[in-house]
């Protein structure tokens, strides 16, 4: 049985809108160059989004449609919120409507945990909650095989099965924000959203975007890695520094092994992740936490780009797959 955390962490944790971001703590953050830029900022998830475009362009002008695609998203799928299509679904006996965005995002995380070999699991939920890092309650954890997700619904074929898509939602809604900019006939900037990254066309410098891996050890400060961020990609940071809490010696943190049914341990400190798409990056650098020491075999067998940063206890050493080393600095 886990280790239950007191009334007093359980409230230092507690409260995200949608879920707390999985990677803020040490994430990617952006490297200001000499040209003039400016930002535009807000809250959402319980954490921060940040906007960066060239000087002049008036992005402000945008800050109600990306408040309304943030706010949209929260009340889809946050776990958090009883009226969210999410909560409604963990609720119901069998099957439940959905909007077709939330019906995306499940059909993607359902993949994810059949090519990971269920280290992504969206029915972890209870058990996140049991090890004091959210509020899912349910009787069906680690049969992520009885979910299933078509264009408008979701279908569980046990009742206590339940549905958490706080690894991969967060980078939805940044596909979603980077979606809106571009409509709206924006070429160059870089969104932060949470500490996961999107960038579409260059720095006002004329040069690529470029953002830093922050240490992800407890008690370090600064840079892991520089990276190069070309246009259209995104980054991912999963780790266990964003969400954690010591008791007894030990400290637990927030991404649950599915296996195991215990939060992750182990040498790997974070995982980064690049991909066009920010859903798949959120989702994919959740998983290959999950997975600990197979992490990196799972990357390579699925060909995906990654950095893994190891705590060697002498200090951290990287390991990449995927061609992620070619956009380092």
């Amino acid at each position: 049985m886990p280790i239950r955390p007191t009334r007093r962490q359980l409230i230092a944790l507690a409260g995200a809108a949608l879920c707390a971001g999985s990677a803020r703590a040490q994430a990617p953050a952006l490297l200001t160059g000499a040209s003039p830029v400016e930002t535009l900022e807000g809250r959402a998830f319980a954490s921060h989004w940040r906007v960066t475009l060239a000087a002049g362009s008036v992005g402000e002008r945008h800050r109600a449609g990306l408040e309304h695609l943030l706010a949209q998203v929260d009340r889809q799928m946050s776990p958090w919120r009883a009226d969210s299509e999410l909560s409604r679904f963990n609720a119901a006996h069998r099957e439940t409507a959905v909007s077709p965005a939330v019906a995306r995002v499940a059909r993607a995380a359902l993949d994810i945990a059949q090519r990971s070999g269920g280290a992504f699991d969206p029915t972890v939920g209870p058990l996140v909650a049991q090890w004091g890092f959210g509020r899912i309650s349910g009787s069906g954890a680690g049969h992520w095989q009885g979910l299933s997700a078509g264009a408008v619904d979701l279908t569980k074929d046990d009742p206590g099965l339940t549905m958490d898509l706080c690894g991969i939602a967060k980078g939805y809604a940044l596909d979603l924000m980077a979606g809106h900019l571009l409509e709206a006939g924006y070429a160059d900037f870089l969104i932060d959203l949470g500490g996961e990254l999107k960038s579409a066309g260059s720095h006002p410098a004329g040069r690529e975007w470029h953002v830093a891996i922050e240490d992800p050890r407890l008690n370090s400060d600064g840079a892991a890695a520089g990276l190069r961020l070309p246009s259209g990609l995104a980054v991912a940071t999963s780790g266990l520094r964003a969400q954690s809490y010591g008791l007894g010696g030990h400290r637990y943190g927030h991404i649950i092994d599915p296996h195991t049914a215990r939060p992750t341990e182990g040498a790997i400190a974070s995982v980064s992740v690049l991909d066009r798409s920010a859903m798949r990056a959120d989702g994919w650098a959740t998983a290959l936490v999950a997975a600990g020491a197979n992490g990196p075999d799972i990357a390579r067998s699925n060909d995906i780009a990654t950095l893994f940063l190891v705590d060697t206890g002498e200090g951290l050493r990287a390991e990449t797959t995927g061609g992620f080393d070619r956009l380092m600095m």
